[in-house]
């Protein structure tokens, strides 16, 4: 049987951050924006409905959960949620807190700007203000 492994590319650009029942949570490795994307543990799937009924609704809870939580962190002005999957074939789900204020502001974050990495610090702050309430 086929085990779940994380697209090359999400492990490239992103940090592993810890596991939903059904996503793996991880960090876009990108300090410009709070930046996570939740990615379904199920293989051989790119599209949302491609996942069962139950799987749906539970890719929908922890969606949902990790949006207001993200939302009372960072006190965003928006957050967008998004699956593209155009380079990066593995469903996958981004959730960018936004902000008035942000360089990119209203246009999408991509493409935009070159990504800045976390510094060690930086990382633990985040993992230290996100991690506790998941």
């Amino acid at each position: 049987m086929e085990q779940f492994k994380l697209h090359p590319q999400l492990q490239k650009d992103c940090i592993e951050l810890v596991d939903f029942p059904l996503c793996k949570l991880l960090l876009s490795n990108d300090s410009h924006y709070p930046w996570f994307i939740l990615v379904p543990r199920i293989i051989d799937v790119s599209e949302i409905f491609q996942l069962s009924w139950q799987d749906q609704q539970q890719f929908l809870n922890e969606s949902s959960l990790l949006s207001e939580i993200l939302m009372q962190v960072f006190a965003g002005d928006k957050l967008n949620v998004a699956a593209l999957g155009n380079m990066v074939p593995q469903l996958h789900i981004h959730h960018i807190v936004r902000f008035k204020s942000d360089d990119c502001w209203p246009e999408p974050v991509w493409g935009k700007q070159a990504a800045l990495p976390y510094s060690d610090a930086e990382l633990i702050q985040i993992k230290e203000k996100i991690l506790p309430k998941i």
